[in-house]
Parts: structure tokens; sequence; C-alpha cells
């Protein structure tokens, strides 16, 4: 009897052990991921197809981007929140669609921190403030001079929009130097570049991988970044903290994924992007537009997120920046 008990459950075992390739689902992932990038084709675009095109080569699936623009990244953010928390769904965060939109917009149609998991910061690249050739000012102090001299409206500023960084940048500026400057909003960089080439404004405050071709063949100038530290694709600048102490002000770019995605795979998200970020491939073209790669892990990207949330949700309050 006991034999025959011994040879019952060895032919069980091995019934078992045929069963995985057939009754157990397969490791993600199994198909392809959808990325999520809540702007039109840019900077945003290029950092979010460049490090998902690597981890696709590695993961064995394509990451498809989807840009999905409108409402100052509100759309596509929304579109990454309500998604099925699976995995196959995530999304490009920036400054503005989750640091800058809670503050001023009344209606966010979305909490970064309750439907979001943050996955990690990719990367981040400093503003820049430039200037056409025309203006009177060659430093950052002669240019607070030249602000101090003259009525606001005299001296007006281009952004890619209200309420993007750019425009917080400029804002940030104003209070810290204690200066007015008039904000005048575009559809992008491109506007912008052509705005200050043709005279049309005499200042803009915009992503410096924008405006450093344009200020290396001497069509304008570029007074200072707004990063701490000088920035390794342009040395031979000056920051704007070098003037103003203190001031910093960074577009950045990360990984989200809906609530409630399994943290397994919420790991191996930000396992394979922070790889993707030291491939040649990235490394090479994100230094070549002066973007610096992070790769943090996920809970030091919440607490980043949290920060600069405050941080600028303070600027646009005091500036009194809404948007409907």
């Amino acid at each position: 009897m006991r034999h025959i008990v011994r040879r019952l459950a060895l032919a069980a075992l091995l019934s078992a052990a045929a069963l995985p390739a057939f009754a157990q689902p397969r490791a993600w992932p199994t198909q392809p991921v959808r990325v999520i990038v809540p702007f039109a084709a840019g900077t945003s675009d290029t950092v979010a197809r460049l490090v998902t095109g690597e981890m696709s080569k590695v993961l064995g699936q394509p990451f498809v981007v989807e840009n999905r623009p409108g409402a100052g990244g509100n759309l596509g953010s929304e579109a990454c929140a309500r998604a099925t928390p699976d995995g196959y769904t995530i999304c490009l965060g920036t400054i503005s669609s989750h640091a800058i939109n809670p503050a001023i917009y009344p209606r966010l149609p979305y909490d970064v921190g309750r439907d979001f998991l943050p996955i990690t910061q990719l990367a981040a690249q400093p503003n820049a403030l430039a200037v056409a050739n025309n203006v009177p000012a060659a430093t950052v102090a002669e240019f607070i001079a030249l602000l101090r001299s003259r009525p606001a409206r005299d001296i007006p500023f281009a952004t890619s929009g209200v309420g993007t960084s750019v425009h917080l940048a400029g804002t940030l500026f104003g209070q810290m130097t204690g200066t007015e400057l008039e904000h005048v909003p575009y559809r992008g960089s491109a506007q912008i570049i052509t705005a200050l080439l043709s005279g049309e404004l005499p200042v803009a405050f915009d992503n410096l991988s924008s405006v450093l071709p344009f200020a290396r063949d001497g069509k304008l100038r570029i007074l200072g970044v707004t990063s701490l530290a000088r920035s390794p694709a342009a040395p031979e600048v000056p920051t704007v903290a070098e003037t103003v102490p203190g001031f910093e002000s960074l577009s950045w770019h990360g990984l989200f994924a809906p609530a409630r995605v399994p943290a397994e795979i919420v790991e191996r998200l930000q396992r394979e992007a922070a790889a993707a970020l030291a491939t040649p491939a990235v490394a090479t073209r994100f230094r070549e537009l002066g973007i610096t790669p992070v790769g943090s892990r996920p809970e030091e990207f919440r607490g980043f997120v949290a920060a600069e949330t405050q941080r600028w949700g303070e600027v646009a309050r005091r500036a009194g920046i809404r948007l409907d």
C-alpha cells in the first residue's frame, strides 16, 4: 500500500512540474507597453523615446510612445492615471504636469500623490535666460539694472506658455530680484526663437537645449543658465545664481505608473530605465542636449516630486497664477 501511495505522489509531482508553461501566467511584460507623453514633439518626447527605446531591447516588448498633448499636460496625465494598473500603460511626467499644475489648476483631473506611482526621475535640464542681440545687457547684473530702469511693459519676456516651467522661472527671477517682467506666452520653443531672432520680443526663458544652438551661431545671447552649477553643455555660460544667489529652475522628466501597479513591475521599470540612461546611445544624446541623467529610486523620486510641488506652488501662489 505504501508503495502505491509513493507512486501516486510521484506521479502528482511530475504532473505539477509540467503545468507551469500552460497554467501559470508569463512574467511581465507579455505585450507592448504604452508610454503616454502629455505633450507634443519636443524635449519631453525625445527623452521618452530615447529611454524607452533602450528599455524595449532588454524587456523584449515594444514601448509605444503616444503623444497626448493638451491643457498643459493634464489630458495625457489624466489618461495615464485612469489606465488599468497592469504595467502596460505608463507616462512621462514633468515639472509642469506633476509639480506646477496642482497649484495653478483649481480643477485638476488627477491627484499626483494619490493617482500615480513614481517610478524614476529620468533627467534634469537647466533653463536659460536668453536675450536678443539688440538688448543692451551683456550680463545678468546688467539685465537686472535694465529691468529696474524701465517699466515692465517695455521688456516683455517670452515663454512656451502660462504655467510652464519657464514661465515660473521668469516669475521666480522677478520675485528674487525685485523686478517686473511682462509675460508673453507662445505655443512652443520654435515661436520663441522666431520672436527673439526677429526682435519681436527682447527676452525669453526657455530650455537650454532650445536656445544653445542659436547662441553658438551668434543669433542671440544667453546671459545665464538656471542651474546652481554651470552646465557641462555650455561651461562658458555663467549661472543666474552667480548673480542671484540660490536661484535655480530645472526642467525635469520622470516616469510614472497609475496607482496600484504591482510593486515588482515598478521596481523592474525603474531598474531598466536606470540601465537605459547609462547606455552610450542615451548618454551621448543627453550630453548633446545639455540634459543630465538621474535614474533615482521610486521613493527618492516621490520625495523629490513632493518638494517640487511645494516649492513651485508657493511661487505660483505669490504671483497669483491660476488657470481654469
